[in-house]
């Protein structure tokens, strides 16, 4: 049974992951070994019920699970699964939050890697509803049903992938689409503004309610094998990071955390807030849909 749980790292996705547990009354405590201070003035700020500390081996010893949100490193997650090796209790199961690494390289050589799975949460990790769970064939089973279990519990929406594999599905369709805006804002087709404007006001409507399988099946199929016969060849098929974006990176623009990227941003705190914001209506504008479909 899990009923204690340890969130490595206070950054933006541990904080937010720390929060989704704390609001629905598990024990959680939240390792931060370097910025304390911060991390418990958000604590505080939202009155969250959650024990922030800086000793590893004071997060992990009880734990039933433990949520690993260390930077996307191999130089930093390695030397911190290795320490946990002698700190965890012998049923703990360990869950990575990566976006970036295959769970085998995480695993690979560490004493418990029959029970270190991939939990990938989305941004902001306590609205989306989505954590995809991935496992390996030596994974010690009844494992990821025991994570989607609890994870549904919380109101999430858990996708057990039947193999690991880099970026696993959502990413995967994520940076398909971004390679493909910016092919079409490299080239002059239309400006960022115009580009975000057919996903948000057309296609990303269709898919906060369908899939792309779903979609294909309502437009019909024998008319998508015409539209993507004639559209896979023109499709832009590059393998390195889209130039516009390391132009951006070059002058120092990383987005809303540097107050520009392919928009200039006021304030990040209120560009977070306005995202945030819109995601609970449109989350609500969706249950209150899925309500009246089921009849209730």
């Amino acid at each position: 049974m899990i009923t204690h749980i340890a969130v490595l790292g206070a950054g933006t996705m541990g904080f937010s992951i720390a929060k989704l547990f704390a609001e629905h009354h598990y024990s959680v405590a939240l390792y931060e070994p370097f910025s304390l201070q911060a991390a418990r003035e958000r604590i505080s700020q939202e009155a969250l019920s959650i024990h922030l500390v800086s000793e590893l081996e004071e997060a992990v010893s009880n734990a039933d699970l433990v949520i690993e949100c260390a930077p996307e490193t191999m130089e930093i997650k390695q030397p911190l699964y290795r320490q946990l090796t002698t700190l965890l209790k012998q049923e703990a199961i360990v869950a990575s939050n990566t976006s970036t690494f295959s769970l085998q390289q995480l695993a690979d050589g560490l004493p418990y890697a029959d029970r270190i799975v991939i939990a990938h949460f989305f941004n902001p990790a306590h609205l989306i509803p989505l954590v995809e769970l991935v496992g390996l064939a030596n994974t010690r089973p009844g494992i990821l049903e025991v994570l989607a279990e609890l994870l549904r519990q919380m109101g999430k929406a858990p996708v057990v992938l039947s193999k690991d594999i880099p970026g696993f599905i959502a990413n995967r369709l994520q940076a398909a689409l971004l390679r493909e805006a910016n092919f079409l804002l490299e080239n002059g087709i239309a400006g960022a503004e115009e580009i975000d404007s057919v996903v948000s006001n057309g296609l990303g409507l269709r898919w906060a309610l369908r899939g792309p399988f779903q979609i294909a099946d309502l437009g019909g199929l024998d008319i998508w094998s015409k539209v993507t016969g004639h559209l896979f060849p023109a499709l832009n098929n590059g393998t390195e990071p889209p130039a516009s974006m390391i132009n951006h990176i070059a002058r120092g623009e990383l987005g809303v955390k540097s107050g520009g990227g392919y928009y200039t941003y006021s304030q990040q705190e209120h560009a977070n807030g306005q995202m945030m914001k819109e995601l609970q209506q449109l989350l609500a504008y969706m249950k209150h849909k899925e309500e009246n479909d089921n009849g209730i």
